[in-house]
């Protein structure tokens, strides 16, 4: 089965995570932490940079990662690295999601994550009601 690796990006402002909303795709409509693959010569860090500033049109300070989740979809194995992010500025700009929410402790589970997701908004979860 074919692996992709990917980045993740756990945007934190104040006590809230944001959530973007696919907007195309096999998973268009689920939710996820926005980012997105790694291409050849990045770190992920630099990965991770780039693929915010291409999908919401924002640049982030990469603080550290929160872990790696393995998810096997039915078509590929899913490695997706998650970094804890800040914003430089607060402008966010939707040019390949179709929403963005920002989610708090208590609101982290009343979306449809992306099976891939949902173990690290569980854990951001946790971190957030022992505060981030």
């Amino acid at each position: 089965m074919k692996t992709i690796n990917v980045v993740a990006a756990v945007i934190q402002k104040d006590d809230k995570i944001l959530a973007t909303q696919r907007g195309y795709g096999e998973f268009k409509d689920g939710w996820e932490f926005p980012g997105g693959k790694i291409e050849t010569g990045e770190t992920p860090a630099e990965a991770l940079i780039r693929e915010i500033k291409e999908e919401l049109n924002a640049d982030i300070k990469v603080k550290h990662e929160l872990g790696v989740v393995e998810y096997d979809y039915p078509n590929f194995h899913l490695n997706m690295q998650c970094f804890l992010c800040s914003l430089v500025s607060d402008e966010l700009t939707l040019l390949e999601h179709e929403a963005m929410k920002w989610l708090t402790a208590a609101t982290m589970d009343k979306i449809d994550w992306l099976p891939a997701d949902v173990e690290m908004a569980k854990k951001v979860q946790k971190l957030l009601q022992s505060s981030l």
